[in-house]
This record gives structure tokens, C-alpha cells and sequence, in this order.
């Protein structure tokens, strides 16, 4: 005797689970191909900030000039506008070159002023530099220091600069 029953089988939980697991890779291992044909290299540049202009100076010649230049050695100075109140402003080139002579004439209402004594002006300097490649302005105010010398009897009194701060 023959059984002509048909005999069905169920799927068993470990068989649809590792039929998942097994789409579920696919899956993954799709997903990583597909990513990496579309990355390109990525280039890192490396980006830095701007550093706020700092102006220094050295006294020259017995104060009979400044030297002002930046305190930072990436800024390269275009020129300076030193602004006195009430004055004119002075001209400074990329040398960075103050001299004595262009600050006296806008000192000259200063002709009370005592002698061999530290004396001090604000000044507005304005400033065009160049720093990493892109030209750049900045502004602020300093305190230029300097002191009359001589005068007397016969003699005419000459201005010495002494420094310049923040």
C-alpha cells in the first residue's frame, strides 16, 4: 500500500532566520560597493586664522625716527596713516619709517610743552597689510611717546620719539 498523501513541510524559525540574515548581508555588502565607488579623496586643507594686527616700533638715531613694524612676522605692512588731533595725518610707507621732523609739525600748537620731560600723544594709526596673500586694513589707537630737547638761550629745541604702545 502506497500512501498518496502528500506530505508538507513547514519552514522552520531557524531556517527564516537565516534567511533574513542572509538578505540582510546582501544588503550590506550592496551598500559598501555602491559607497565606494561614489567616495572621491577627500583633501583636508588646513585653514587659518586671521591674526589682529600688532604694531611695534624701534627707536633710531636718538629717537630721530621710528622704526614701527608688526609685531607678527606673517603681516607684511603696505603703508601706515598716523592721525594726530587737530592735525594732518602723516604718510608712512612699507619701511614703516616715522621720522621726527613729520610728527614736530603736527606737534607744533605744542610749543609750551616743558623740555627734557617724557611727554605723550594719542594717535590713530590706520594700517594696510598683507597677510597669508589677501590684503587687509586695520585700525586702532596708540600712545606715541617723545620728549623736546634742547632749546636754551641761542639753540632751537629739536623732538626726540622715545615709543610706541597700545
Amino acid at each position: 500500500m502506497t500512501d498518496d498523501r502528500t506530505h508538507r513541510r513547514w519552514i522552520s524559525l531557524g531556517e527564516v532566520i537565516a534567511i533574513v540574515a542572509l538578505i540582510i548581508s546582501a544588503l550590506g555588502v550592496w551598500i559598501t560597493w555602491k559607497s565606494s565607488s561614489e567616495d572621491k579623496t577627500t583633501r583636508v586643507v588646513e585653514q587659518r586664522q586671521a591674526i589682529p594686527l600688532t604694531l611695534r616700533a624701534k627707536r633710531q638715531d636718538d629717537g630721530r625716527r621710528l622704526e614701527i613694524g608688526a609685531v607678527e612676522s606673517s603681516h607684511a605692512l603696505e603703508s601706515l596713516r598716523i592721525s594726530f588731533k587737530g592735525a594732518s595725518p602723516i604718510e608712512v610707507g612699507s619701511d614703516g619709517i616715522l621720522a621726527a621732523s613729520d610728527v614736530e609739525s603736527a606737534l607744533s600748537s605744542d610749543d609750551d610743552a616743558p623740555k627734557n620731560r617724557t611727554l605723550s600723544a594719542r594717535v590713530q594709526i590706520d594700517a594696510r597689510y598683507v597677510e597669508i596673500g589677501k590684503e587687509r586694513t586695520s585700525s586702532g589707537s596708540y600712545n606715541l611717546r617723545y620728549m623736546w630737547k634742547g632749546g636754551g638761550l641761542f639753540g632751537g629745541r629739536s623732538l626726540h620719539l622715545i615709543s610706541l604702545s597700545r
